[in-house]
């Protein structure tokens, strides 16, 4: 009786153990995509851009 609850007193202390180890690599991961992705899209943003300018541009001659 007493190894059990030296057993289920280790699975409740190292709970937080196992929880970090699974958290954390997956916490960084995920930022280190995100930050990436942004920089991706700010570089090709800056290389191809979009010509809303000249639209906007046209439209406000239209207008007047």
């Amino acid at each position: 009786m007493l190894k059990v609850a030296a057993i289920l007193a280790c699975i409740l202390f190292l709970q937080g153990c196992v929880h970090k180890l699974v958290t954390v690599p997956v916490k960084v991961a995920y930022k280190t995509t995100k930050g990436v992705v942004k920089g991706t899209a700010a570089v090709v943003g800056a290389v191809i851009p979009d010509g809303d300018d000249e639209e906007d541009q046209k439209e406000k001659k239209d207008k007047d």
